[in-house]
């Protein structure tokens, strides 16, 4: 599982930015009673990205795609899947 301090690094790096802001508001379910790794199905889909590109400014769009992309490879999604739409989009295709 990716860290915190890896999404941020990995922005700063392709970003010039760590949207740190970004990053927790994502994970911000992570490790909570009756998530755990399932917070994923929360934010990490094209919904969540919208939802904190209205929170944190369009800059931080590029940031939150980045982070759910990474993460949704570690579940095995390919650049040739199709991007979960929201949460219940992600969950009909196998991820928690």
């Amino acid at each position: 599982m990716a860290k915190f301090e890896d999404h941020c690094a990995e922005s700063a790096r392709m970003f010039g930015n760590s949207f740190a802001e970004v990053h927790r508001w994502l994970d911000e379910f992570a490790g909570s009673p009756g998530h755990r790794m399932r917070h994923r199905r929360k934010r990490h889909h094209l919904a969540g990205i919208e939802e904190a590109a209205k929170l944190f400014g369009e800059n931080a769009r590029s940031a939150a795609m980045q982070h759910v992309i990474t993460d949704l490879k570690e579940e095995g999604w390919t650049d040739r899947d199709r991007f979960p739409a929201n949460e219940r989009d992600y969950v009909k295709m196998g991820f928690f």
